[in-house]
């Protein structure tokens, strides 16, 4: 279930599965194709719930003046998902494993706690839009919806089952589902082309505008995803020449770029649907997804575009909940070197978003729903300085990224995006803490807040300026293969005593030839069985019941064939806790080496029997055989 990673690689059981070495004689599109796909992965994360709540907001309360804000967020998108590319495809390295190698220790624990932070304000707008989407096309309670979310865990095993290839094709069906509902929309709707083309002028009417635009770059921009992009380039089986890594980085780009771009027709979609809808009939106040829902069919003139509304919310909803437990799951592995099973993180992610959004329905209703969204988008904005400036920093290096180092021009691009990103947040921040600080009372409050500030304004200072004041070394370096010694040194072991745990089946005997392997006539052999019965339930080791006594004699029929062929024996019975058993007996008798039997068992027979193998190796420092009977 959980274990420390020996050899690193982002998203192991996928890295390097899709071939893209195609004969030369192919088509240039069947060439092409092995590269399309991990940027609309990506993609998803633009179109989520939480992109809805900000376009809505902003098309509703705005009209189309904010139209250049999603433009300006995706050509920084653009750039910047095309740097994380960049990152993984030329260094082989995710941005949680390039952080850890370039970082301090406990540097790196706040920015995981910030990605942690990032992917659990993404899952939550995710859990939310779902919820929304099924009370609007079902009208089941939204508290419902937002715990029966958590059953979507099956649906990613099933798609991490089926490889990366076929859990890309379900994300771009979803997406279409999306686009088709939106661009159907659009057409009942007859925005005006020319109001929608003065959207493209930069202007923030008010503070409130200020507050919903740096929600769209954070609904937009979002820190996960670059860290899931520097990760999902490396699923393609790349030759490292430099000929096949720029044509890598030149397919991904074009990825990059149809994928993103189709990512901000859809947000387009939604803002200029609200706008066209709701701003131009006077109703500014439409901000919440489900008075969106309600007005839609009135004013449109048509049943169906409710329905496509709340379809397209859930599908955005699904396809973006599956590309947040993949970028958990590289953030875990990438930082702290810890892969847990996918079921699990996948859990943990879930319930991370789901305790908030039940905690808010609870207490306030469903009226703070959206507003909670706004704020997810808003906290996602917040961490973008902590994983861009990194980014840039790495593939500035041309120690490390040589030939591949990004360009002057495009360099001081980067830091133009990031300065603009930083500054704006900055700026969001200080104004709510104005307001908050003319307040009376709160002193504690206001001290905490004062406090968290100037730390994480000094994290965000030391992560800017740490990599020119250092030696360009690894700190902490994630190597595909250890350093191996220009002579092994192989001390080969002794073992002098043998633990066997053994079942009474037809197996038994498969079980000790390989324990007999490892020790020969040298070593003694402890023979151990555990005693199931109601008896031993009971009394544990003062059991003395039938299948106890019977127990015992088939243990010393097995010690006497044993002594009968020259080895050396003796045996122990256990008491109904099988795992808890063999270890303690294990330690007790001071055995070096245990050897045991697994069923290789499926489905739920794998989370029953499966529990003693695992138990046991956990809990012993001892070399343990694992014989699949």
């Amino acid at each position: 279930m959980l274990e420390r990673l020996k050899i690193d690689s982002s998203l192991g059981e996928v890295h390097e599965s899709i071939e893209t070495n195609m004969a030369p004689h192919l088509p240039w599109w069947k060439r092409m194709l092995p590269f399309f796909g991990p940027a609309y992965l990506v993609s998803v994360g633009y179109m989520d719930p939480g992109n809805w709540a900000t376009d809505l907001a902003g098309g509703s309360k705005f009209g189309y003046t904010l139209i250049w804000v999603l433009v300006m967020s995706n050509l920084m998108a653009l750039l910047l998902q095309g740097l994380s590319a960049r990152l993984g495809i030329v260094r082989g390295r995710d941005l949680a494993q390039a952080n850890r190698e370039a970082y301090p220790k406990y540097l790196n624990f706040v920015l995981y706690i910030l990605a942690e932070i990032a992917i659990a304000a993404c899952d939550l707008a995710e859990v939310l839009g779902m919820a929304i989407g099924l009370h609007l096309l079902t009208g089941i309670p939204l508290i419902w919806g937002v715990s029966i979310t958590v059953l979507d865990t099956f649906l990613l095993l099933y798609l991490q089952k089926m490889g990366m290839r076929k859990m890309e094709a379900f994300i771009m069906s979803l997406v279409a589902i999306i686009g088709t509902s939106f661009l159907v929309e659009i057409v009942w709707a007859r925005p005006n082309l020319t109001h929608v083309a003065r959207g493209f002028i930069p202007s923030l009417p008010n503070d409130e505008a200020l507050y919903i635009a740096i929600g769209i770059i954070g609904a937009t921009v979002m820190p996960h995803n670059l860290y899931l992009h520097s990760a999902l380039v490396q699923t393609r089986k790349i030759k490292k020449d430099d000929k096949s890594i720029r044509n890598a980085l030149r397919l991904s780009t074009v990825d990059t770029t149809i994928a993103l771009n189709l990512a901000f027709l859809v947000n387009a979609g939604i803002l200029i649907l609200a706008a066209a809808v709701f701003f131009t009939s006077g109703r500014t106040e439409v901000a919440r997804i489900e008075d969106a829902h309600k007005l839609l069919s009135p004013l449109l003139g048509s049943a169906l575009a409710s329905k496509l509304f709340a379809v397209a919310l859930i599908a955005s909803g699904q396809s973006s909940t599956i590309t947040g437990t993949l970028a958990g799951q590289i953030v875990m592995e990438g930082y702290l070197r810890l892969r847990i099973n996918p079921w699990l993180r996948r859990l943990i992610t879930r319930l991370l978003a789901i305790v908030p959004a039940l905690i808010v329905i609870g207490l306030y209703g469903d009226e703070k729903v959206d507003a909670l969204l706004v704020l997810s988008q808003v906290i996602l904005s917040l961490q973008l300085g902590f994983a861009i400036i990194p980014l840039i920093h790495f593939v500035s290096d041309k120690q490390k990224m040589g030939n591949f180092a990004i360009r002057p021009f495009t360099k001081i691009l980067a830091w133009s995006i990031a300065s603009v990103l930083v500054y704006l947040n900055i700026r969001m921040v200080a104004g709510q803490a104005m307001e908050f600080f003319a307040q009376p009372g709160n002193l504690f409050l206001k001290i905490l807040l004062l406090a968290a500030g100037i730390f994480f304004a000094g994290v965000l200072l030391y992560i800017g300026l740490h990599p020119l004041f250092t030696k360009r070394k690894e700190l902490a370096s994630i190597t595909i293969h250890p350093a191996v010694e220009k002579q092994l040194s192989l001390n080969i072991p002794t073992f002098n005593k043998i633990a066997v745990a053994l079942e009474f089946g037809e197996k038994d005997e498969r079980i000790l030839s390989h324990a007999v392997a490892q020790g020969g006539k040298d070593a003694t052999y402890l023979l151990i069985h555990i005693v199931e019965s109601a008896g031993a339930r009971l009394l544990g080791r003062e059991s003395d019941d039938y299948e106890t006594q019977k127990d015992e004699e088939q243990l010393e029929t097995y010690r006497q064939l044993l002594l009968n062929r020259g080895f050396k024996a003796e045996y122990k019975l256990g008491f109904y806790q099988r795992a808890k058993e063999i270890v303690r007996i294990v330690k007790e008798q001071n055995a070096d080496m245990l050897v045991i039997g697994a069923h290789g068992h499926r489905g739920l027979q794998d989370f029953i029997h499966g529990q003693t193998v695992d138990s046991v190796r956990h809990e012993l420092r001892i070399p343990v055989l694992v014989v699949h009977v």
